[in-house]
């Protein structure tokens, strides 16, 4: 069993802010691979499906970002799923908008999604980072994060989206080299 989650902020003011990419990501898998209709379970909403052989379910947790890892942690603890087996989809200021890295572990880098996570479940999940990059200002960075995407952003990111949904197969196998070489690849024509 997989769990894939994406972080973000509940709320229709939130619905388009560059911190809400994990949402994004999680409503394109669950649209391709027609996960089932979201139901509010674990703190959050809830999607279940398969994804090739694979026994998946999908999270956008609802306790906005800070407490994101309170959602993980009743889910992981209910249906005893390995952290290992734990897929984080979540924005990045320092990867450039346009590019995605994935890692096993790491630090949070300040993000508080990813802190929240670490403290409830460790760090042997897998990230995939999202870039959404950083603004010249360092005082504006928190006003960036809760911004919406402009509208030559809005492209890039549906292109990133479809580029990340078309390898979930690469990473629900585990092969994150090979997921982030072919995912920052095809964007490379934007």
């Amino acid at each position: 069993m997989l769990l894939l989650v994406g972080l973000g902020n509940p709320g229709p003011n939130n619905t388009n802010n560059r911190h809400n990419i994990g949402f994004k990501i999680i409503d394109a898998i669950n649209s391709e691979f027609s996960l089932s209709k979201q139901k509010p379970k674990f703190k959050g909403l809830l999607t279940t499906g398969n994804i090739q052989d694979k026994k998946v379910y999908a999270i956008k947790p609802l306790t906005f970002m800070n407490n994101s890892g309170v959602c993980i942690k009743e889910l992981i603890d209910y249906f005893k799923i390995d952290a290992k087996n734990v897929i984080v989809f979540h924005d990045d200021l320092d990867i450039d908008l346009g590019k995605v890295k994935a890692k096993v572990g790491g630090s949070s880098a300040g993000h508080n999604g990813i802190e929240s996570i670490d403290k409830f479940i460790g760090k042997d999940y897998s990230r995939v980072r999202i870039g959404i990059g950083r603004p010249k200002q360092k005082n504006k960075v928190n006003t960036h994060v809760l911004e919406d995407f402009s509208e030559n952003e809005e492209d890039k990111i549906k292109d990133i989206t479809d580029n990340i949904v078309k390898l979930i197969p690469a990473l629900i196998n585990k092969e994150m080299d090979l997921f982030s070489s072919k995912v920052n690849q095809n964007l490379n024509g934007i």
